[in-house]
């Protein structure tokens, strides 16, 4: 299973949005998941009011975000998002800067979804993968990076 087989096609995000403040970007990287019901919108005020109690702690590393909360706060199936800020967004980290691919993590708990960590891990130590996400031009661009994970 790769972690393409939990995204899809229609969980597959591009903006070229500019100037997003934080609540708009982070609607955008779970618009996917609330419109296929793999999420509540609980499961989204829940990752917005933990970045208002503790910051943007989904902001793993340059360029990269991993949006998530607990499985009790409204995830229905597990799922992953993709959304691509082609100009970056500002979502508030204090060491990485401006984030250009997020990674919306739904889990059903805490142990099933190791594997997609350890895939999406792998993903995100790869550097030319997550510049080739970042410079894609299309759905299916992303879509077959995904499959390789």
């Amino acid at each position: 299973m790769s972690l393409f087989d939990l995204i899809g096609n229609d969980g597959i995000v591009i903006t070229s949005d500019k100037n997003l403040n934080v609540d708009t970007a982070l609607d955008l990287t779970c618009s996917a998941l609330l419109a296929k019901g793999k999420i509540k919108q609980s499961y989204l005020e829940a990752i917005k009011q933990k970045h208002n109690e503790i910051g943007a702690y989904y902001v793993l590393a340059p360029k990269i975000a991993m949006p998530h909360a607990r499985p009790e706060d409204g995830v229905n199936e597990a799922a992953l998002q993709v959304t691509v800020f082609k100009n970056g967004v500002n979502l508030e980290s204090e060491d990485n800067g401006d984030v250009f691919v997020s990674i919306t993590l739904a889990a059903m708990d805490s142990d099933s979804h190791i594997n997609t960590i350890m895939a999406l891990s792998e993903l995100f130590q790869n550097d030319d993968d997550i510049e080739k996400i970042i410079n894609s031009g299309s759905i299916k661009e992303i879509a077959e990076i995904m499959k390789q994970y």
